[in-house]
């Protein structure tokens, strides 16, 4: 069973420059929230409550302003700084004492998901206890993405980061499972050429002891990549009429702690305070009625 889960929000965030080189790509807003409560609600719908979250050297205080310590949600929220991006598998070397003996959770802090079951997908993922699985969507443009080919047991049998020659359309999102040797398996990883640890190598070591399976997100589920500006705009506004059309908010962190039993109306109503005079307050109020 998982029960610890990191938040991978480092990065330099180039590709949105220059607004990134003031604030963190992930506490920009999508529609009328920080990027971060999104991977962060994604955790929370997993049942995780125990949560790292790295950041970038210096931008720290500008995340405790949002996400003190994770006590009106009733989960704790751990932060750790990361001195320059190495890579993703970087994150649990970061994080080994956190991770301790557990099994871990990682969700990329730029990465969107929304779905009917995907509480449910979440769920089933997280009673792995060994080996690794990500999670696959179906794209348009393979070639943008790393791309997996999987066999009618869900194993996956070829990874490659963005193929020139089409042999599946399903990406790899930016949400895993990892049983406690990952943080041995990053150890052992070499940079590639530009510098860093690959994802991708971390997943051809389960691979090659064919530890390593997936999961989809069905039709009517949606992952969304908010890297670049264009990709920002298109997930605020999908967030938008979502919300507009439905009139229930995608990520609101305090729902889903009430709906899971860990905060009582009491800590909507300090959330309200800590919020102040706005729409997201005024969603919050209802909840209390």
């Amino acid at each position: 069973m998982i029960k610890k889960g990191i938040i991978l929000a480092g990065g330099k965030g180039t590709r949105m420059s220059p607004l990134t080189k003031a604030v963190n790509k992930q506490l920009l807003p999508i529609y009328d929230k920080p990027l971060i409560f999104y991977p962060l609600s994604i955790l929370m719908l997993s049942k995780i409550k125990d949560i790292l979250i790295i950041v970038n050297k210096g931008q720290l205080n500008q995340y405790k302003k949002v996400l003190p310590n994770g006590k009106n949600l009733g989960i704790k929220i751990t932060y750790l700084e990361q001195s320059k991006p190495r890579g993703l598998p970087d994150a649990f070397v970061i994080g080994k004492k956190f991770i301790g003996k557990d099994n871990v959770a990682m969700i990329l802090g730029d990465n969107f998901f929304y779905g009917q079951n995907l509480s449910t997908l979440l769920q089933n993922n997280t009673k792995l206890k060994e080996g690794a699985r990500v999670v696959l969507h179906k794209v348009q443009k393979p070639e943008l993405f790393g791309i997996a080919q999987i066999n009618k047991n869900q194993k996956i049998t070829k990874i490659k980061e963005k193929p020139k020659k089409f042999f599946s359309d399903l990406a790899i999102t930016g949400l895993y499972f990892f049983d406690n040797k990952v943080v041995d398996y990053s150890k052992k990883l070499k940079p590639s050429k530009r510098g860093e640890v690959e994802i991708v190598d971390l997943l051809n070591f389960y691979k090659s002891k064919n530890q390593l399976s997936a999961d989809l997100i069905g039709r009517g589920g949606a992952w969304l990549d908010t890297g670049s500006m264009d990709d920002f705009y298109k997930t605020s506004t999908f967030v938008s009429a979502i919300e507009n059309r439905q009139g229930l908010k995608i990520a609101c962190i305090e729902e889903i702690a009430l709906n899971n039993g860990w905060i009582n109306k009491k800590h909507i109503k300090k959330s309200i305070k800590f919020y102040g005079n706005c729409d997201y307050s005024k969603y919050l109020a209802n909840l209390n009625k």
